[in-house]
């Protein structure tokens, strides 16, 4: 079985998937002072990547960010825009262990809060 990195986004304020959310997926160097752009994608209507992030043998023993641009979806769902927007970008890092492993990243986001964690 081959290991696969895969993500989805929920609008805990309303309740729904968020849809068309830019992300992008970094490798980061050992020191954690460098990274790589290994991908750009967006969320789908479902709140989900079009395909996996990473599957096979992309997905590598190492530490990764994930960052999503959550500030133009709050506005575009008329949420007042203060200047600065409270959560404009959300960076999310996290290391792969098991590279034959399914690692699932969600986000819970709302304009003032989000949450993560490793789901299945």
């Amino acid at each position: 079985m081959a290991g696969r990195l895969t993500t989805h986004v929920l609008d805990t304020m309303r309740g729904c998937p968020a849809a068309d959310i830019p992300i992008q997926l970094w490798r980061l160097d050992t020191e954690g002072s460098g990274r790589t752009l290994l991908k750009v994608t967006r969320t789908n209507s479902d709140g989900r990547t079009p395909e996996a992030l990473l599957e096979g043998h992309q997905l590598l023993v190492g530490r990764y960010e994930l960052l999503f641009v959550v500030g133009p979806y709050f506005i575009a769902q008329g949420i007042p825009a203060l200047d600065p927007l409270f959560l404009d970008e959300v960076p999310i890092r996290f290391g792969i262990a098991d590279s034959m492993a399914h690692y699932h990243i969600p986000l819970l986001i709302s304009p003032w809060a989000y949450s993560t964690y490793r789901g299945s």
